[in-house]
């Protein structure tokens, strides 16, 4: 291949071009050059997508479908409204609003065993100010607490019991929006 290249270069300089006096080729390594395509068939092994359906792993925990106004899907279990989340438990969780999150409602949380590091929670259709002594008393027990709209509470709540991180979650359900509702004057 070098000795064809060097011809054409000298054939060329014959013509009124410049000698090009470099006698390896300009592309000895598919590697040391932007121009390298890959051939059809290696082309197409990249662009295969392959698609593997995840299933549920035995004793990966607990995983929440879906909320509405009126409740929970969490494995396949309907829980109609307020609930604590402690895998593998579900339990009804006595709070009406964000306003009544009480320490009171919370000491659920601080006696599990083994200690939970993250609880999750979801204070409705928006993210509610928490009273700051209950934020303390989980604090002082070692318990992170994440405050999120109930939407995206259950979200990470999936995201963190995928990880096997130890975490409960305390969702209050959404309230019916009317926000897009049209009024009439």
């Amino acid at each position: 291949m070098a000795s064809a290249m060097w011809a054409t270069v000298l054939q060329r300089s014959t013509r009124g071009f410049h000698a090009f006096t470099r006698t390896t080729p300009a592309f000895s390594s598919p590697f040391q050059c932007r121009a390298h395509r890959l051939s059809p068939g290696e082309d197409e092994m990249y662009q295969r997508t392959s698609v593997s359906i995840m299933k549920k792993e035995p004793g990966a925990g607990v995983m929440i479908h879906s909320c509405s106004p009126k409740g929970f899907t969490i494995d396949d279990n309907k829980v109609f409204g307020p609930c604590a989340v402690l895998p593998p438990a579900i339990l009804q969780w006595n709070v009406g609003s964000h306003k009544d999150i009480s320490e009171e409602s919370v000491s659920l949380f601080h006696l599990l065993e083994p200690r939970i590091e993250i609880l999750i929670l979801g204070t409705g259709a928006r993210v509610e100010r928490i009273n700051p002594k209950v934020l303390a008393l989980l604090r002082s027990k070692g318990i992170s607490v994440e405050v999120q709209d109930t939407a995206n509470a259950c979200a990470t709540f999936n995201f963190l019991i995928s990880e096997r991180r130890l975490v409960a979650a305390a969702l209050i359900p959404p309230s019916v929006t009317r926000a897009l509702e049209v009024q009439e004057n």
